[in-house]
């Protein structure tokens, strides 16, 4: 990115030039040693700008009419805002109670966030966001959630509820200047933890999986059983497949031959939720400060444990070099899931009567909306995979007047198919990614 502003001169129109805001390159790459008690400089998400603003600009100018025209927002994912492209990676842990997951954000910062509960019962009752700050404090979730400069504005939808049972712990620390984690309460299994839930749980996870790089799936050798309301939650992360890591946590509770056992059944049980052929990656170790139990495992438990180790870490340390690429690709996502909502509305519309039986209408297209969808997938030849659920969409549809809605703007989308046929290729040409 040496003497960008002389190549872009030579390579581009004032005009265009002057639609990006470019900043002088960062002078080192992201410190690999993260767990040293010295500062370590750091590429911040400011310093990617000629990239985060160029899809500013595309948002704003092209992709922004057309969800608010259709209500894109209502129906699929709030509006983005400034802190949405800003913010530094995240990375979820899910899974049942005491499976480590507090634990495993202990190991990686050496060190307690604020507000951290440890136990073999059920101890983290809510998300918690652990973040970088300049001292050591707990912001409370309907406080964090109104600021403008924190990508939790979206949160406010689950209402007061879900955030009383949000915070966000920031304290001084090399990692949490590249990464996020966000600590999330254990699942546990019947239908009555679902209905004691003051608040729509699998909604929320599937709210942060959308915003996370990277969501790792705990398991320990003695909680292998996918519970209902963990299937729901892993059904939930639809979409976001190459985002999922299994961890099989505190796996030197047992010997070799029981973890060959363990191991076994764990896949078992993800092949039957994930319902996918290919095999998910699953890491082996246990991911916490106490020494590992050699007598149990023995030597070559060990060494196993300790590559697994390196190969997640090595995973985690990749994010923030990815994250360019990955705010890129969730972009463009949701520029098409737009498009085909776009689509499905005006189609909608379309079927609608001019002037009288419009209630019988809207309710027989409710009713149909599989038969609705694949009319519109033939008419415009779309993939079946992009488009939403069917459940989700009838249930927010049957809130709207279809009536209300605007007819088919070809000009919006043909706006949105340059922006994801030359405007996204052209920023990626003229300005690279910092980190490599």
């Amino acid at each position: 990115m040496e003497n960008l502003d002389a190549l872009l001169a030579k390579k581009r129109s004032p005009k265009k030039e002057s639609e990006f805001k470019v900043t002088s390159p960062p002078k080192s790459s992201v410190s690999a040693q993260w767990f040293t008690t010295k500062s370590v400089k750091k590429v911040s998400l400011s310093s990617v700008t000629s990239i985060v603003d160029g899809l500013k600009r595309l948002y704003l100018e092209k992709l922004k009419p057309l969800e608010m025209a259709y209500r894109f927002n209502d129906f699929v994912s709030p509006t983005l805002t400034n802190s949405d492209f800003d913010s530094k990676p995240m990375v979820m842990l899910l899974g049942q109670y005491s499976t480590g997951k507090t634990t495993f954000i202990k190991h990686l910062l050496r060190s307690s966030y604020p507000g951290a509960h440890i136990g073999p019962e059920p101890t983290t009752d809510r998300f918690v966001v652990v973040m970088s700050g300049p001292d050591e404090r707990s912001i409370p979730g309907n406080t964090i959630a109104v600021q403008a400069d924190m990508p939790f504005s979206g949160l406010t939808t689950f209402g007061t509820a879900f955030l009383s049972k949000f915070q966000c712990s920031q304290m001084p620390h090399p990692l949490l200047e590249h990464i996020t984690f966000v600590d999330t309460p254990g699942v546990l299994s019947g239908e009555k933890q679902r209905t004691q839930r003051s608040y729509d749980f699998t909604g929320v996870t599937s709210w942060f999986a959308a915003k996370c790089d990277l969501i790792l799936l705990l398991f320990d050798p003695h909680k292998l059983d996918i519970s209902d309301e963990f299937k729901r939650v892993i059904g939930s992360l639809r979409g976001h497949d190459d985002k999922i890591r299994v961890v099989l946590n505190k796996a030197d509770q047992v010997d070799t031959q029981q973890l060959m056992r363990v191991y076994g059944a764990l896949m078992w049980s993800l092949g039957k939720v994930l319902n996918t052929p290919e095999v998910m990656r699953v890491y082996i170790g246990s991911f916490n400060d106490k020494p590992v139990n050699e007598a149990l495992i023995g030597p070559i438990g060990k060494e196993l444990f300790e590559k697994e180790q390196d190969d997640l870490l090595s995973d985690l340390k990749d994010i923030p070099k990815k994250a360019c690429d990955r705010r890129i690709n969730e972009f463009v996502k949701r520029a098409r899931a737009a498009k085909i909502h776009a689509y499905i509305m005006s189609h909608l519309k379309k079927e609608m009567p001019a002037m009288m039986g419009k209630a019988k209408a809207q309710q027989r297209l409710i009713d149909n909306l599989e038969d609705e969808f694949a009319k519109v997938q033939r008419e415009h030849h779309l993939p079946i995979g992009d488009f939403p659920n069917v459940e989700h969409f009838r249930e927010v549809l049957s809130g709207y007047s279809i009536d209300k809605f605007e007819k088919l703007k070809p000009k919006m989308v043909q706006a949105v198919d340059d922006m994801l046929g030359y405007d996204i290729p052209e920023l990626l040409k003229n300005f690279k990614n910092p980190y490599e």
